[in-house]
């Protein structure tokens, strides 16, 4: 029977509701960080070192550069291409490095795309503590305009702000998501309103839309102008957000939202700073909020403090968010990560990113003390990951989608072209504070890829020391030993073997539970989420042993309760209450010829001692569990 028309109707309505709901919600959290780049950004093309004069062939070559940027790198290379490379609907460098290497490739082809993808997300950290620092100091120096008054209380009032925002972390930021959204809604409109009042008095403004103007800037300025650069890239800053958000919205509320809403409001504000300039060129100072009559600053301050907050919000979940998949995927030891949220997965807080990230900001304001110091050295991280990005797109076009490679070529070359220049243009702030930012990826790229490489020789030896199960239940037949009730859970990391903890049980308690459990926990490195059904693989042996090995995606938690449950779709009946479970603590020496640098080595050894209790971290009940040791060498 066909459905009544008004069911149709209602449908449709639910389905546009929920798509104005994501699109105004992607707004806040996608957004965010791009929409406060006016506050600062035409003011640094002008500034010096590398700023130039305020003559009108300059104000409209740069703002026909910050127009066609925000065209060419966001909207046609990140809306337009990156955004299609999903994995499973998940974005973001590492889900791209994921995609990448599910695709058949050589070992030292996939070891390069490993390298750079980790590399990439190292220097999402060294924009995660900018950001906050550069965004809050300058809407906050926006008091000067209401009265000088405030000049000696800038950074104070910017570091109580900053520690206020880190501090309500744990929190969480379910209940205040939901004004993001509206809240940077009013932010956009009232970029493009005050653009509009200054573009009516000076429409001359508007030849800047035509890329002419781009040209003869470089043209008349040469390598100054490639210099001028290096500020033009902070109206795209926000621009990798688009996609490692992705998976909270979707492709096309965040496509709408850019479309309808953020680029219109940007362009309209920086064409109104162009304008106001052409007018009055001292404005310079502070273009921003020079846009605005005297009477209307102060509420500009408050509103601007507000959105600087929503775009720290979001980069600083974006780190909780990086963290949780860099643990899952071994690049990270277990961490505390604390759900914040019961109804939405993706909101965590993880207290040592948080107050990590809030010592590195406040080190920021008190070193730089300005937004136009801190302007200095934003922008080298998040260009190197924009290079490793359009990169590994190309492998991305060859062996994931099967493009032509010369037509592929073709296109990530052209896309390169306005990375490279801004990369090139970014390494002349190395010296003025550039260094910052790729001292604090290098310190977590090394982080990183030690914990890895320490964690497969820790595998490899524990391996080399396990016993075949096969064998194992061959001697158990003959020798027979005392078999206690109970359920005896033992984790390990080895899906094959024996783990040490059983061998190490029965050698020195010389008893055996009547009920025996292998279990495992891996994490699926190419796939975010594991479907339901492909979860959990549960094999029977002889004599009680059963091995469970459960699958999770690199942007899912892993918890016991939600194993026991698959387990016993399977027939496998477990109350963690009722079972003992058994877990291997090893105890890490650095061997006579260790297999890594005796220094990283010695990082391992720490990370491996202060990382979360596997326990704790599986929701294991303490009171059930038993520790056996063992001596690993490296």
């Amino acid at each position: 029977m066909d459905e009544p028309p008004e069911h149709h109707f209602k449908q449709q309505q639910g389905i546009s509701s929920n798509l104005a709901r994501l699109t105004i919600g992607a707004l806040g959290v996608v957004y965010g960080d791009i929409g406060t780049s006016p506050l600062y950004a035409i003011r640094e093309c002008f500034t010096p070192p590398h700023g130039v004069a305020t003559s009108t062939e300059n104000v409209l070559g740069i703002l026909s550069l910050i127009t066609w940027s925000l065209i060419v790198v966001i909207s046609i290379k990140y809306l337009g291409l990156v955004m299609r490379a999903d994995n499973q609907g998940e974005g973001g460098i590492l889900a791209l490095m994921a995609l990448i290497t599910r695709a058949r490739q050589g070992y030292f082809a996939r070891y390069f795309t490993i390298a750079f993808g980790i590399f990439g997300a190292a220097l999402l950290y060294g924009d995660g503590a900018i950001t906050p620092a550069i965004s809050v100091l300058s809407a906050v120096e926006g008091l000067h305009y209401v009265t000088p008054l405030f000049d000696s209380y800038v950074i104070p009032i910017a570091l109580v702000v900053l520690v206020v925002l880190f501090g309500v972390q744990r929190l969480g930021t379910a209940r205040v998501a939901g004004i993001f959204g509206p809240y940077t809604l009013v932010w956009f409109a009232t970029l493009g309103l005050l653009g509009i009042w200054h573009i009516v008095q000076e429409p001359a403004v508007l030849d800047a839309l035509s890329p002419a103007y781009a040209v003869m800037f470089f043209s008349e300025h040469g390598m100054a102008g490639v210099a001028v650069l290096g500020s033009v890239f902070l109206v795209v800053t926000g621009g990798e957000a688009l996609y490692a958000d992705m998976g909270h919205f979707g492709r096309r509320p965040i496509r709408l939202a850019w479309f309808y809403v953020a680029l219109p409001g940007l362009l309209l504000n920086y064409l109104g700073q162009g304008a106001l300039l052409l007018r009055e060129p001292g404005a310079i100072e502070n273009p921003f909020f020079l846009l605005a009559p005297s009477w209307a600053r102060a509420p500009l301050v408050l509103l601007a403090t507000g959105a600087t907050v929503i775009a720290s919000q979001a980069v600083i979940s974006g780190a909780f968010s990086l963290t949780r998949q860099a643990v899952q995927l071994g690049y990270l030891p277990r961490l505390a990560i604390i759900h914040t949220s019961s109804e939405e997965s993706g909101q965590i807080y993880v207290p040592i990113v948080n107050w990590a990230l809030l010592l590195v900001v406040i080190g920021l304001v008190l070193g730089f003390k300005s937004s136009s110091g801190l302007a200095s050295a934003y922008g080298i991280a998040v260009t190197t990951t924009m290079v490793i990005t359009t990169a590994l797109m190309f492998s991305v076009t060859t062996l994931v989608w099967r493009w032509n490679g010369l037509v592929a070529l073709v296109i990530v070359s052209l896309l390169l072209v306005p990375d490279t220049l801004f990369f090139l243009a970014n390494l002349t702030k190395l010296n003025d504070g550039g260094w910052l930012p790729v001292l604090l990826a290098a310190a977590t790229y090394i982080l990183m890829t030690t914990w890895r490489r320490g964690r497969e020789l820790m595998a490899d030896r524990l391996q080399q020391a396990a016993m075949p199960l096969n064998v194992f239940l061959a001697d158990l037949a003959t020798s027979k030993p005392i078999r206690v009730p109970g359920t005896a859970v033992y984790m390990t990391s080895n899906a094959e073997g024996v783990p040490l903890a059983l061998l190490h049980n029965i050698k020195h308690n010389r008893v055996l539970h009547e009920r025996v459990v292998l279990l495992t926990i891996q994490t699926a490195e190419n796939v975010p989420v594991v479907p339901g059904d492909e979860r959990v693989t549960v094999t029977r042996f002889e004599h009680g042993f059963d091995r469970i090995v459960a699958r999770y995606g690199f942007m899912e938690d892993p918890r016991l309760a939600d194993v026991l449950l698959h387990a016993r779709e399977h027939g496998l009946e477990l109350r963690a209450p009722e079972c003992t479970f058994f877990l291997g603590r090893e105890t890490i020496r650095i061997g006579k010829r260790p297999h890594m640098a005796r220094w990283r080595a010695a990082m391992f050894i720490w990370l491996a001692r202060n990382a979360r209790r596997a326990d704790a971290y599986f929701g294991i009940p303490p009171n059930r569990v038993i520790e056996l040791g063992a001596q690993v060498e490296l």
